[in-house]
């Protein structure tokens, strides 16, 4: 690798990082006007649940990287806020789905359509072929990382997890 190269390869990290910062600047302030509502351990379990369907309190617990015992304490509080219902699994008894009422779909549509908000906004500051090969760009390097982002709407510290 040559100094050109090098020097290619730290302005696109350098760029990577700025709009990093402005997208979670964007996902701060749309957690910020929930944060009367629900913390962010239980936004992460309404995102989840959003994105992904009911899910049993295991899988809820495995996504979050938490114990069974938090999970559970993060659901019922949600359960008492009238966000989620729990309910019996039909497949299996044993185990309890959580679900999110109207309520809680609505704070979950409402926290997303702010971040989409903000992002179009920044999108309609650029010229229409900026946001083409911006928008190319960010399913390129999303791919490049691994393409799946994380199912309860969080930033993970490392790539791949």
């Amino acid at each position: 690798m040559d100094v050109t190269e090098l020097a290619d390869d730290a302005r696109a990290v350098d760029a990577a990082l700025a709009a990093a910062n402005v997208m979670m600047r964007v996902a701060a302030r749309s957690v910020l006007e929930v944060e009367d509502l629900v913390t962010t351990p239980q936004l992460r379990v309404l995102m989840l649940v959003a994105l992904s369907g009911p899910q049993n309190l295991g899988a809820v617990a495995s996504e979050l990287g938490v114990h069974p015992s938090n999970a559970t304490r993060t659901c019922e509080k949600l359960v008492q806020a009238g966000l989620i219902l729990r309910a019996e699994d039909p497949s299996d008894r044993r185990y309890t789905l959580v679900e999110l009422t109207e309520p809680g779909r609505e704070l979950v549509e409402h926290v997303l359509s702010r971040r989409r908000a903000a992002m179009q906004e920044v999108f309609a500051a650029m010229s229409e072929g900026d946001r083409a090969q911006t928008a190319a760009a960010f399913a390129r390097f999303a791919e490049a990382a691994g393409g799946e982002p994380t199912r309860d709407g969080r930033f993970l510290l490392s790539l791949g997890s």
